[in-house]
């Protein structure tokens, strides 16, 4: 993946001192999550480069925007990028893990996200950064729900991205702390492929389930209509 800037409509990441670049799964969360509820307080967890935070300040009109992010280059650079955009006075960025920040903060925020490492295979590479960055075991799903029910407000919205097949995991252990599943969005690369990721919405609410799905692309870089309107607000190209 490129190491240069990523220039979107409202403004442009620096990734080159992160591990995990700017990629499909980060836009979608961005654009896909509710902020029907009009938040007031949005909370990024593991953060990277700033980008779901950056989108959700583009989005609404959300006063207090906080990203987490454990790794000291990647904290370093989500907070210029917070910085160097029209919204660095919402924007403000923790070092420091899931756990600590859970412990110390006693906020409540009406929005939390996040685009969590997905890799649970028992092998690592030689590059630890992105290790950190990508496998599970840098935040565990069981953090991470742990997280939600103790910073989420009562009328707050936990949105996420993960695998497909990590799905009825995440809403088992979500269940079993209270937390019920409202809406869901199934993605397609492309109409013959199978289901890769989910991105999932919980909240203290147990109201009707929403479920839909979106394909991607038709073919390479022949954009569905559904995907280009979900992304059209920030793809420089859509």
């Amino acid at each position: 993946m490129s190491s240069l800037p990523f220039k979107f409509k409202e403004f442009t990441v620096h990734q080159d001192r992160c591990a995990m670049k700017i990629g499909t799964d980060g836009v979608l969360l961005g654009a896909w999550a509710s902020i029907d509820h009009n938040p007031f307080s949005v909370l990024d967890i593991g953060a990277g480069t700033g980008i779901l935070s950056l989108m959700i300040a583009q989005r609404s009109h959300a006063e207090n925007i906080e990203a987490l992010e454990i790794d000291a280059e990647a904290y370093e650079q989500c907070s210029e990028n917070f910085e160097n955009s029209a919204w660095a006075d919402r924007l403000f960025c923790y070092h420091a893990s899931l756990l600590e920040f859970v412990e110390e903060i006693e906020d409540e925020f009406d929005l939390i996200i996040c685009n969590p490492p997905f890799y649970s295979e028992d092998y690592k590479t030689d590059n630890k950064t992105r290790d950190l960055a990508r496998f599970n075991d840098a935040m565990p799903f069981e953090h991470l729900i742990f997280a939600a029910v103790n910073l989420l407000s009562e009328t707050g919205v936990f949105s996420v991205i993960i695998p497909y097949k990590e799905e009825a995991n995440i809403i088992d252990l979500a269940s079993n702390a209270g937390l019920f599943l409202n809406r869901s969005l199934h993605v397609k690369g492309n109409p013959d492929t199978e289901i890769k990721r989910s991105l999932l919405e919980f909240s203290f609410q147990n109201t009707a389930k929403q479920t839909s799905n979106l394909i991607i692309e038709t073919s390479r870089h022949q954009y569905t209509e559904d995907y280009i309107n979900l992304t059209k607000d920030f793809y420089l190209k859509m």
